[in-house]
């Protein structure tokens, strides 16, 4: 893997594009091992570089049969900024701890360490708010079982190529503004006839299934390689696939201006359909498919 650009380096490149252009903080930056996993395909999502770990955090009233497992979890705060991001570990006995990585992180806040930040909200695998990088692959902590093995050591680490707020909470001020950047709402001048809702039949109905359940977690997006090294131009695999769901909305009459949108070398073509977003999407959906699809429909139009 190619090392992450220095800071003026994204400066510079962010001078290109000042509508999303991001915040130039003074955050952690979540970066990527260039070194890590050498010769493996890019298919692998890569999590950022492991700091050196500090003691191992145990609960405590261990029981003797307890069934012990560590979780080695990605440490940065901004209240140090001049401290190196670290792993902090922690043992919790699983007879104790509900079966998803969730529970897991709920517990060690409860009851272990209550420094430690991370995003969650419905548990439902809904709202998106839980994803980060749990042993090499970009998922939601709620839908992400701990492996029962309790030799291996799970790692945690926040979404890859992100700015970190705290810990495991990434900054996606960035990708939100991308988001917000295609419209993604109706857009139609034509009033319906009987001043009700705007209906369409079933079949171009079907059309939208696979593309409106995004939740906009951001796991795709941020397991693309393009979109590490582009991200203040490619829209990336989450909001390219939302501007398919309404490029393939039989009911919106701005196709023309959605499509001159993305009328350029940076904002849709960046895709190399390496397909790390279709592999990693917790909901299983297809971003890479999207894209094609946008693509064939830019070049038959």
């Amino acid at each position: 893997m190619a090392a992450l650009r220095t800071s003026t380096s994204r400066l510079l490149a962010c001078s290109r594009s000042p509508a999303l252009r991001p915040p130039i903080t003074a955050r952690n930056y979540a970066t990527v091992d260039p070194l890590a996993k050498l010769g493996e395909s890019m298919s692998s999502t890569q999590p950022p570089v492991p700091p050196n770990k500090t003691s191992t955090v145990e609960e405590p009233q261990k029981t003797q049969d307890a069934r012990t497992k560590t979780f080695h979890i990605y440490r940065w705060s901004p209240d140090t900024p001049t401290e190196k991001p670290k792993m902090q570990s922690y043992t919790l006995d699983l007879n104790k701890t509900g079966p998803m990585v969730l529970d897991a992180l709920i517990r060690i806040k409860n009851e272990v360490d209550p420094t430690l930040t991370f995003r969650r909200s419905c548990r439902e695998g809904i709202c998106g708010s839980c994803a980060m990088n749990i042993d090499g692959v970009n998922t939601l902590a709620c839908l992400c079982r701990i492996p029962t093995n309790t030799s291996h050591e799970s790692r945690i680490y926040p979404l890859p190529h992100t700015y970190v707020v705290k810990d495991l909470v990434p900054d996606l001020t960035q990708f939100y503004k991308q988001y917000k950047s295609i419209k993604p709402f109706l857009q139609r001048d034509t009033k319906s006839p009987d001043g009700k809702e705007h209906r369409q039949s079933p079949a171009d109905r079907k059309k939208l299934d696979g593309l409106y359940e995004c939740i906009l977690c951001a796991c795709c997006s941020t397991s693309c390689p393009s979109y590490w090294w582009n991200s203040e131009e490619y829209l990336g695999p989450a909001v390219l696939l939302q501007s398919y769901r309404w490029l393939a909305d039989s009911r919106d009459e701005r196709k023309a201006e959605r499509k001159a949108a993305l009328d350029n070398n940076m904002s849709l073509y960046r895709c190399h359909t390496i397909l790390n977003c279709s592999r990693t999407c917790p909901k299983g959906l297809n971003p890479g498919k999207a894209i094609q699809e946008i693509k064939k429909a830019m070049a038959t139009t």
